[in-house]
């Protein structure tokens, strides 16, 4: 997308520019397809947040940058199959966090470093 001095274009470039981990948390609540602008990355994590889990794991197998092995991980761990989720952290070169720490804060900030 680019960005124009139109007035509609230029609100949804902003929206775009001011995106973060909270915006695209409302997306999923709203919309019920996300943005067909979003990276891929991102575009499986709006699937994952909405509850999509197979769409959200098809997507991440084809990125190929560490960033797919890492919502790999997150999905793995979603569903409780950590022992498969540390394999993917390691292929992503990301540390696994613990078992029992918070999926919806790992989310946060899967989404936020996507996002930067």
């Amino acid at each position: 997308m680019t960005c124009s001095n139109q007035d509609s274009m230029a609100d949804l470039c902003q929206w775009f520019s001011s995106m973060n981990a909270e915006k695209l948390a409302q997306s999923v609540e709203q919309d019920d397809q996300p943005a067909a602008d979003l990276s891929p990355q991102l575009q499986a994590m709006w699937l994952a947040r909405k509850g999509r889990w197979h769409e959200a794991h098809d997507l991440c197998q084809e990125i190929p940058s560490p960033a797919g092995p890492w919502i790999h991980a997150w999905l793995h761990r979603q569903e409780g199959d950590y022992g498969n989720a540390c394999y993917w952290y390691a292929q992503a070169g990301k540390p696994a966090p613990k078992s029992d720490a918070s999926l919806d804060q790992e989310w946060i900030e899967i989404t936020n470093e996507l996002i930067s």
